[in-house]
């Protein structure tokens, strides 16, 4: 029956999406490693399900840039480098600027402060920053992705443009994903991980984008700082 076919494709689309969230937290967590490869049948086998929504999630991930196809062997996790990084940093860098115009230009559909209705989404917001804030502090790398992650997509949401939200959650994604590698080499990322979301939040609030650019930019050379010196430091290991 059509409500049965119906119904058989929206669980394989969640089972799909369910694989696809899993695998990358196992990037993400540091558990498959860059240049690891993997099969369809092993990753199947691991969650005990079918093999089509496994290779559904694993093409979209390669479409997201976090793994590579290989006709032959299957999959690997993507091995970036210190220059992908960089790469990164600047685009995320010129998608957080056009929200700022977006912001600025009073977009349809942007958060505005001095609404009302909008108070609650913004101390949403704020609240997120706050969790993502004090994992960094603590240098609780995997909770700090997580709240992190979720901060940047919420604060996204409030520019009033959703391809630019997609676009920026998925450079997040990479740019986490390259720049675990090097941080879960150190034992302790007490006073390492940057832990400016709250500022950012009450800058924007205040309609003060000159405040926030410059947080921005901070924020872009402590990373690319702390990613070139922990490469250098395993190069010379």
């Amino acid at each position: 029956m059509p409500a049965t076919a119906g119904n058989g494709a929206v669980t394989r689309s969640t089972l799909r999406q369910q694989i696809a969230d899993a695998l990358r937290d196992e990037v993400l967590a540091g558990r498959l490693q860059p240049g690891q490869e993997f099969t369809v049948k092993e990753i199947a086998e691991q969650y005990g399900v079918s093999a089509t929504p496994v290779r559904e999630a694993l093409v979209d991930l390669s479409a997201q840039g976090l793994l590579e196809a290989d006709q032959h062997r299957g999959f690997r996790v993507h091995e970036y480098s210190v220059d992908d990084f960089r790469g990164m940093i600047e685009a995320r860098g010129l998608v957080i600027e056009g929200m700022f115009l977006a912001l600025t230009a009073g977009r349809p559909g942007a958060v505005r402060p001095d609404d009302p209705r909008s108070a609650a989404v913004v101390a949403g917001v704020r609240r997120r920053g706050e969790e993502a804030q004090r994992a960094a502090t603590a240098g609780d790398l995997t909770v700090l992705i997580g709240y992190d992650l979720r901060f940047w997509r919420e604060l996204g949401a409030c520019f009033g443009n959703p391809y630019l939200t997609d676009f920026l959650h998925r450079l997040r994604v990479q740019t986490w994903v390259c720049a675990v590698q090097h941080l879960r080499r150190l034992t302790d990322l007490r006073g390492e991980l940057w832990a400016g979301h709250t500022q950012l939040v009450d800058a924007l609030i205040d309609r003060d984008n000159d405040a926030a650019r410059a947080i921005i930019a901070a924020y872009n050379t402590h990373s690319l700082s702390l990613i070139e010196r922990l490469a250098s430091r395993s190069r010379s290991a």
